[in-house]
């Protein structure tokens, strides 16, 4: 971070988000770690919250650094981030519990090891599939929606485009009510209402195009979706390798930020040639994409 707020080179500072995106990883070791922890009849709620941390860093970063932005600059941005990146390393190896002693694994091994559960796992390729759409989806509406606020009829500056990571606050209770529900083994209903929300959301995105209170209602409802469907699939694919979580979160989230990539990508593409309706067409596909195998497939029961 520190080494992208100095350069002025628009290959070099690519180069550099390059290396941050693969060392950001720390939310996906924290994941299994508290499942790890947390007692089985608990363990969806555990997820939840340190779910809705993560997400929560996710939405505000954007009101925060479009603020930031707005007031000093971009570099502003990135320094910020790296002091508080250096507050949380000492706050972390504070707080931290130890763990037990592990086997030392070779990180080939880990990588194939990952690639094996995904393989050979069923319920893991299912929720991988959930988790690679969803994470889709939500891309989708947010790599562009700052095209869109920009543009007619909104003209929003940086700024206020930022605050509109607020409304995805909404989606925090989203992910405590699916918590409660995995810990009463439900997960299967959560999963069909977060892909109907999912539908509903780039619906509303849609027909409310020129409102911002419709824009904001589509935010809050696409934010509850996503929330619920990541509480239960982590809460399944947690029960399956007890002794591999951290494997199995790899092979989940390589799933996860690849349909990202795929849904920034395809919604640049879609709102260059149709705009915005492209981008909410994308988003209603995705949720029948998640809706279909929702109602089809019948998942586990978590493990008691």
């Amino acid at each position: 971070m520190a080494i992208g707020a100095m350069l002025t080179s628009f290959t070099l500072l690519a180069l550099v988000t390059l290396v941050i995106g693969l060392s950001s990883v720390g939310g996906q070791v924290i994941i299994p770690f508290a499942a790890d922890l947390a007692l089985p009849r608990q363990r969806g709620r555990v997820i939840a919250r340190v779910m809705s941390g993560l997400l929560l860093g996710v939405l505000l970063s954007r009101t925060v650094s479009g603020l930031v932005a707005q007031a000093a600059s971009w570099r502003t941005v990135y320094w910020t981030a790296a002091a508080l990146l250096v507050a949380m390393a000492l706050v972390l190896r504070k707080v931290l519990p130890e763990e037990a002693v592990r086997q030392r694994v070779t990180y080939w091994s880990l990588v194939v090891g990952s690639f094996s559960l995904l393989l050979n796992e069923r319920e893991l390729r299912r929720r991988a599939w959930f988790g690679g759409l969803a994470f889709a989806g939500f891309s989708a509406m947010w790599t562009t929606l700052s095209f869109h606020l920009s543009g007619a009829p909104f003209h929003y500056s940086i700024a206020v485009i930022g605050l509109f990571g607020l409304f995805g606050v909404a989606g925090v209770l989203a992910a405590n009510v699916a918590g409660h529900h995995a810990d009463q083994q439900r997960t299967q209903r959560t999963t069909v209402a977060s892909a109907l929300l999912f539908a509903a959301a780039f619906a509303i995105l849609w027909f409310g195009r020129h409102s911002f209170w419709a824009m904001a209602l589509g935010i809050m409802v696409l934010d509850a979706g996503m929330h619920g469907m990541q509480i239960s699939n982590q809460s399944i694919i947690y029960s399956l390798v007890t002794n591999a979580r951290s494997q199995v979160t790899s092979a989940y989230m390589v799933c996860c930020f690849t349909g990202a990539s795929v849904g920034s990508y395809a919604a640049g593409q879609l709102y260059a040639a149709y705009g915005w309706g492209g981008v909410c067409s994308l988003g209603v596909a995705i949720g029948l994409g998640l809706l279909g195998p929702a109602l089809w497939w019948r998942s586990p029961r978590p493990a008691a």
